[in-house]
């Protein structure tokens, strides 16, 4: 009787050493699940700020940006203002209004990429092409053919048999180009009415004799005058910005 008090204590001796390091190898285990992730939300967020990083080349090449300040900047000088409205004031207004025809598509970023990317859901490749669906749809929507075609031939690639067979940077080459092309057809309409101003007043001086006198310091008034009175801000913001919706 007295060996088998003592072989049980032993065996009870035996099995709380067990228990005791199943248990902390459990919470071994639960310590380093946590700590990964925690690496893993950090490395997110690592990844998260360097992508803002690149924000303002994307917002030069895959949004309107380049068109409205291009456009912005030539009615300045149409308009005969060297300072007037100051840069700060055009960049800002084409930035809050690339932001406004971009909010579709930067929702629709924020949804299927951005926020699953965030939580963990999916990985960085994953969330970037995700992300590029939108952007390439906006992008493909206002590109011209001739522009695309010059950037397929520049690539020197096969011609595609779909468009996504087309690479990223030949579409945002191809948008870019567009772009440019479109602010300087829109400029040009914008520039002519006061062109034709600025002819009309010098030619009325010249015929008056008043030779010394600028044109420019006559006609900066009347195009002004002409400018407020068409409402002239609010006709080009709706147009530039209906030609995208």
């Amino acid at each position: 009787m007295l060996f088998a008090l003592l072989a049980t204590g032993l065996a009870f001796a035996q099995d709380a050493p067990i228990d005791g390091t199943v248990t902390q190898s459990v919470e071994i285990a639960g310590t380093m699940l946590a700590g990964q992730d925690d690496t893993s939300s950090a490395v997110r967020i690592i990844v998260l700020l360097t992508a803002m990083s690149f924000l303002p080349a994307v917002l030069l090449v895959m949004t309107p940006f380049t068109r409205f300040i291009i456009v912005f900047s030539l009615l300045r000088q149409a308009l005969g203002l060297q300072q007037s409205p100051p840069n700060q004031v055009l960049i800002g207004l084409a930035l809050f209004m690339s932001l406004i025809v971009m909010g579709p598509q930067a929702r629709q970023v924020q949804e299927t990429a951005l926020d699953p990317y965030m939580a963990g859901e999916m990985e960085t490749g994953e969330a970037i092409d995700l992300a590029m669906i939108p952007m390439r749809e906006f992008m493909l929507d206002n590109t011209h053919k001739d522009s695309m075609a010059t950037m397929l031939q520049i690539s020197r690639l096969d011609r595609p048999t779909t468009l996504d067979d087309i690479p990223s940077p030949v579409v945002i080459s191809a948008f870019v180009l567009s772009e440019l092309e479109t602010a300087f057809v829109i400029a040009v309409k914008v520039y002519i009415p006061f062109l034709v101003i600025d002819l009309v007043v010098a030619s009325v001086l010249l015929g008056m004799g008043m030779m010394v006198l600028p044109p420019v310091v006559i006609s900066l008034p009347f195009k002004l005058l002409v400018f407020v009175l068409m409402d002239g801000w609010g006709l080009l913001v709706t147009n530039m910005v209906a030609s995208f919706q």
